[in-house]
């Protein structure tokens, strides 16, 4: 696993980097003001309504709302994850990223197995005219030059040291094929792991090449080696039969569970991706992508994994399943149902497509075209039905034991959901089919109130104004040094503005939007982003200053009314008599100060 880039590290980066620079390289900007614009790359429109502040260091899109600083600006236009685009933007300025926990990337030391991987998918390509069977086969499943290059398909020829005479020319690159999963060995020595083989690469989500697939051809030699370890390397294979599919091994570069095939090309194909539609082989994808149909992948080998799901919902909000309408089929949508059902947030679904028998989504896009394709997608069955279906397949549901078996089947599936309108309509549906009271069939999420996250910047009030303010212009919280006179004041929002003041003054130089960096996967991120793109035109420093710390004077009142009124009720349920010592002294302080600000405020008028 990775390790955790330090705050501290993404402070320092967001610092060094110019958010217009990022973006101008991607998008023509014009100068507007103190800002840029631009049409927004995010959605289509006419006139701009995307807009760069260079002081505030964030982009917002006032048409379609997307907004952040410039590691979340390569993280939509570039369809990175954030670290990649942490890792993006430091090699542009030249940092190396620390990782806590002593964990690395593979970027910083695995150079080398990237080099030599691209190297092993040109060999491979170069082979792929250089073999007739190979093109034939390419010819008969349909695929055209420029299928063939943008997934870079080859040939790995016969014998047992092609890639090892071609690549491994010094000790040290022998090694490295060894590491990268590329050969196979036995007591008489090393040998090429792919042979004979139509060969697809396997790319990671920054484009570069961590694996390879192997496809045997059926109407080539379909004899393979009876056992791969029984030939010398310096001989040519026995012939017999092998797998219709050989993938590369875990590697440090390779881990199957947390891969799927063409995510690369999905996201290069499409700037605004709705669904992605999950499919079982690589000439399945590779068929609905020429068909027209950019939104396949295929996990490798393996049966949909937690990770898989989180990468595909961060990908799409919306994940189609394809799979064969047998039992095996079944028995793969499940297990994939299985996994997304703890990724299912609100917001994100997940539907099931079963195919007629003998027919995959190759044959079926070549038979009906792109369009009646995408008509049984439009007909795909919806988590919530296949979840109930299955559930129920062997269940009499017109008996109370039935419903009572489908309630317990139910519930610790249920219980996977995060809490949110989808796990509370589920819970719903099943207390309808079965009868039993949502309560015992999983509980019902919590309640509404309990469960929304705070919301305290907002309303208009005074704690929103002084946010907004601290937003526009972070070096304003050097106005304001703890103990905090209006830390004590119950008002929404108040641990919210002391938390931005914290980190404002442990940092000194932050930007708007290095201090937004902070709350990214915090539920008060769309709020204070819409606070942050407020603007205080012709205003000046000077002015935010003043206004910033009369808010916070008014905050200090606040509070001390506050407390004075507390003071007051304790007075009249229990007599003066019942106040201590100190409270005495208090109330006397407060009861002063509050007389002298009222005097003042009418000198003043």
């Amino acid at each position: 696993m990775r390790g955790r880039i330090p705050d501290q590290f993404i402070d320092d980066l967001l610092a060094r980097v110019d958010i217009v620079d990022v973006i101008e390289r991607r998008v023509p900007l014009k100068k507007a003001g103190r800002e840029w614009t631009a049409r927004c790359p995010f959605h289509d429109e006419r006139s701009p309504s995307f807009y760069v502040s260079p002081v505030k260091q964030f982009f917002h899109c006032f048409g379609c709302g997307a907004h952040g600083s410039a590691i979340k600006f390569l993280m939509d236009y570039e369809r990175l994850e954030f670290q990649d685009a942490v890792e993006e933007l430091a090699q542009s300025v030249g940092l190396k990223v620390p990782y806590e926990g002593g964990a690395e990337r593979p970027r910083e030391d695995k150079t080398d197995l990237y080099t030599l991987l691209d190297a092993a998918a040109a060999f491979y390509e170069a082979e792929l005219p250089k073999h007739a069977e190979a093109q034939a086969y390419c010819k008969r499943r349909g695929l055209d030059a420029e299928t063939i290059k943008r997934f870079r398909i080859g040939w790995a020829p016969g014998g047992w040291d092609g890639v090892l005479k071609k690549l491994g020319t010094t000790p040290q690159r022998a090694k490295l094929l060894d590491e990268a999963g590329m050969v196979s060995s036995n007591e008489r020595g090393k040998y090429d792991r792919f042979r004979e083989r139509l060969m697809f690469p396997i790319l990671d989500r920054r484009g570069r090449v961590i694996a390879f697939g192997g496809r045997i051809l059926p109407s080539a030699n379909p004899a393979r080696e009876a056992h791969e370890a029984g030939a010398p390397a310096a001989t040519s294979p026995k012939k017999g039969d092998g797998p219709k599919y050989l993938n590369s091994p875990e590697t440090p570069l390779f881990h199957k569970g947390r891969e799927l095939f063409a995510l690369w090309q999905v996201k290069q194909a499409n700037t605004k991706l709705d669904k992605l539609l999950v499919v079982e082989g690589y000439m399945d994808v590779i068929a609905l992508h020429q068909a027209g149909l950019p939104i396949a992948v295929a996990t490798l080998g393996t049966a949909t994994t937690h990770d898989h799901a989180e990468l595909l919902f961060r990908a799409a909000p919306d994940v189609y399943f394809c799979f064969d309408g047998d039992r095996a089929g079944r028995s793969a949508a499940w297990r994939a149902l299985e996994s997304v059902l703890p990724r299912l947030r609100d917001g994100r679904q997940a539907y099931f497509l079963f195919l007629p028998e003998g027919e995959d989504p190759d044959t079926l896009v070549r038979k009906e075209g792109k369009d009646g394709f995408e008509q049984r997608l439009k007909q795909a069955m919806p988590l919530s039905d296949y979840f109930f279906e299955e559930l129920a397949h062997d269940v009499n549901m017109a008996s109370l034991d039935g419903r009572a078996r489908l309630a317990e089947r139910a519930r610790p599936l249920l219980a996977r959901l995060p809490d949110g309108a989808f796990r509370d309509l589920m819970v719903q549906e099943l207390s309808k089919r079965t009868g039993v009271h949502a309560a015992a069939v999983g509980g019902a999420a919590a309640a509404p109130a309990a469960r929304a996250a705070p919301r305290a910047v907002a309303k208009r009030s005074l704690v929103r104004s002084v946010i907004t303010l601290l937003l526009a212009q972070p070096k304003l919280a050097e106005l304001a040094a703890p103990p905090y006179p209006f830390a004590a004041l119950d008002k929404p929002g108040i641990g919210l503005l002391i938390e931005l003041l914290e980190i404002a003054r442990a940092r000194p130089g932050l930007t708007t939007a290095t201090l937004l960096e902070h709350f990214a996967d915090r539920a008060e991120a769309p709020a204070l982003h819409k606070l942050a793109v407020v603007e205080f035109p012709g205003d000046g420093d000077d002015a935010l200053r003043t206004e910033f710390l009369g808010g916070l004077q008014r905050l200090a009142e606040e509070s001390n009314q506050q407390r004075l009124l507390g003071i007051q009720d304790k007075i009249r349920r229990e007599g003066l008599a019942a106040l201590s010592a100190e409270e005495k002294a208090e109330y006397q302080a407060l009861a002063l100060k509050k007389k002298n600000q009222d005097l003042a405020r009418q000198s003043r008028t």
